[in-house]
């Protein structure tokens, strides 16, 4: 059985989420969830308990307000639901016995028309799980698909964004097709509609290696398998180009612990 152990200072976290409560509801969970975050960019997988299909697949950047840390914004660059241009910010406070209550608003997906409601979540922060490099040491990242598709004036183009992400012994992709469109007249490009989600969980156990937690979506299983990824020296420089399957990926976050 893979163990969990105790890191040292880290800018990463993986978290689960305990409940969620839409007001005046009562509190709930009906997802597997695990969030990857570190330093400012996250992905974020829900999967629903009772049919083991996505419930939520989120992922972008998690940008902390400097005028008050508890609060913190998240944009969407993935979103299954599409919810791309929803303001997601929570206000974070710990709780007496150690997790972090969220509140704030947002589109409810369950209910006609997604009407912004308040909501609390519980969130808890797990030990991270040991990895290939061994007890008490890591490597944690998250890469970005390139978009490289020119976007004429009026024209729509579709894409495919995946993001990839690593702590320690715990891995996530999440991968969407999108249709991005060039507006007339002020040129903007915006994210016009998301398509298919796909996602993959992997988790380390140090007497078999790396296996899958869940595949799911229609391109899951032929989703970027971490064995196949070898972390480069470069990586240590955001910005800098990944290389996987042949695809070209953004560093957005790097850290090692050793």
């Amino acid at each position: 059985m893979a163990t969990h152990t105790i890191e040292p200072p880290t800018e990463s976290r993986l978290s689960t989420r305990i409940s969620l409560r839409w007001l005046p509801e009562p509190a709930s969970e009906t997802t597997d969830t695990i969030v990857i975050s570190v330093k400012g960019w996250y992905v974020d997988l829900r999967v629903d308990k009772e049919t083991g299909v996505i419930d939520w697949a989120i992922a972008g950047q998690r940008v902390v307000d400097s005028s008050e840390p508890r609060r913190v914004q998240f944009t969407h660059e993935i979103d299954s639901y599409n919810s791309f241009d929803a303001v997601d910010c929570g206000t974070f406070t710990t709780l007496p016995n150690g997790d972090d209550l969220e509140t704030g608003s947002m589109p409810r997906p369950d209910l006609p028309g997604a009407p912004v409601t308040e909501y609390e979540e519980v969130w808890r922060e797990l030990k991270f799980r040991e990895g290939p490099e061994g007890p008490g040491k890591g490597i944690s990242w998250i890469l970005e698909s390139k978009r490289d598709a020119e976007i004429e004036e009026g024209e729509e183009v579709e894409v495919t964004r995946t993001f990839l992400a690593r702590i320690w012994g715990t891995y996530l992709v999440v991968r969407q097709r999108q249709v991005y469109a060039r507006l007339r007249g002020s040129g903007a490009v915006v994210v016009k509609d998301g398509r298919n989600v796909s996602a993959r969980r992997e988790e380390w156990d140090p007497s078999a290696g790396w296996a899958v937690v869940y595949a799911l979506g229609p391109e899951g299983s032929d989703l970027p398998a971490v064995k196949g990824i070898e972390e480069k020296p470069e990586w240590r420089t955001l910005g800098e180009t990944a290389v996987i399957n042949g695809e070209p990926y953004t560093v957005r976050s790097f850290e090692e612990t050793v």
